[in-house]
């Protein structure tokens, strides 16, 4: 929000800025270069001049080697007769300001301010709506493709998210029977064991937009924004039901909570945000399918309100793989690369006790990389 109110007010004061630097221009250009009375006066006399326009005391014309000049006369009815006696061909207008140099002249500052002033505010009041679409990844069609298909090593798992699949897909068949649809599951195990992508394959099979965010994200400098921002996604979500929202690293705003408060506004802002989500966790309408997935590596310094019934129902442990689950990820990250024949994934994973997804992941890919920089054609058991 801070960053925000910088950037909006930076905004309106170089719109205003350019916007007066344009109107200057705008009038520097139509009007004709200043001439001193005194050498106007002097011009007339010596029969320069050829032309006058006279409107109140500002005077413009037109000298007899056609060259445009401006100057003001303190008393026009002096000057007439000198004009009269050198024919010089006169024109006036009434001094009251009219028609189009009127409005450019009185209101265009004016407008310009106000309109900036319309992008400053229209900005700052849409900061809920930048956050559902900026904050929070909208994966609703691009991520819709991951499966369960996608996600391997953790069999034990993907059983129990079925559930939840079936959940978001059916749920007509759980209310007949009166029952309350779970509203959220938190996924926790070591990094890189696949809990994003767990959450991202369940929206995927169920076929549901599915919002990706941080933890990180609800927390700003200033207090309340951060709760004002969890309603504002709650509030998108419950528009696109039946959806799935995601939360990683959640314990960054669910940490358990002080007895007696905090006098650190960062600590009373994550209090307030983790207060706004139970909330609206509790708030949730039945007929509203929207299921909260969160993902922690740390359930242990998270509030026991969260973890309480009626919250996060389903508490998932997504663990390292066993040495089948390293030979199914690895098939499956092996396909995206060309592999010599004489590689057998199942020595490799044999090989890498305690590796993650991730890292599984990563030594495929740092694999691909070494044969490329040795120029081979293929990947081979050395790389």
């Amino acid at each position: 929000m801070g960053k925000n109110y910088v950037r909006n007010a930076i905004i309106l004061f170089v719109l205003t800025a350019v916007g007066i630097a344009v109107y200057n221009v705008w009038v520097s250009e139509t009007t004709p270069p200043p001439l001193s009375y005194t050498t106007f006066l002097k011009q007339v006399r010596n029969g320069e001049i050829k032309k006058v326009h006279i409107k109140g005391g500002e005077i413009r014309g037109v000298d007899r080697y056609d060259r445009e000049f401006s100057t003001y006369a303190p008393d026009v009815t002096v000057l007439m007769p000198e004009l009269e006696k050198k024919g010089v061909e006169i024109t006036a207008e009434s001094d009251r300001i009219s028609g189009l140099e009127g409005f450019m002249t009185s209101l265009m500052p004016v407008l310009l301010i106000l309109g900036a002033w319309f992008i400053f505010t229209r900005n700052t009041g849409k900061k809920s709506t930048s956050f559902g679409k900026d904050k929070a990844k909208d994966f609703s069609t691009a991520e819709r493709r991951i499966t369960f298909d996608d996600v391997a090593g953790i069999p034990e798992a993907k059983e129990e998210l079925m559930e939840v699949v079936d959940f978001l897909k059916s749920p007509g068949k759980y209310r007949e029977l009166g029952a309350q649809i779970p509203k959220g599951v938190l996924l926790q195990g070591p990094p890189g064991t696949g809990k994003t992508l767990m959450a991202k394959a369940i929206a995927g099979e169920a076929g549901v937009p599915f919002f990706s965010l941080s933890g990180s994200d609800f927390v700003e400098m200033f207090v309340g924004v951060g709760a004002s921002r969890v309603r504002e996604l709650f509030k998108e979500a419950k528009k696109m039901a039946p959806c799935i929202i995601f939360i990683d690293e959640i314990d960054a705003i669910g940490s358990k909570r002080s007895a007696g408060g905090s006098a650190g506004g960062g600590h009373d802002e994550r209090e307030q945000t983790l207060n706004a989500l139970l909330v609206e966790m509790d708030g949730f309408e039945s007929a509203k399918t929207v299921i909260i997935i969160a993902a922690t590596n740390r359930p242990d310094v998270l509030d026991p309100a969260l973890l309480r019934a009626g919250r996060f129902d389903r508490q998932i442990t997504i663990p390292l793989p066993d040495v089948k689950g390293r030979l199914r990820i690895l098939e499956v990250h092996a396909k995206k690369i060309k592999m010599s024949r004489g590689v057998r994934l199942a020595d490799i994973a044999r090989s890498i006790p305690g590796f993650s997804g991730a890292d599984t992941a990563n030594l495929v890919n740092e694999a691909a990389l070494m044969a490329a920089r040795r120029g081979k054609k293929v990947v081979e058991l050395e790389d």
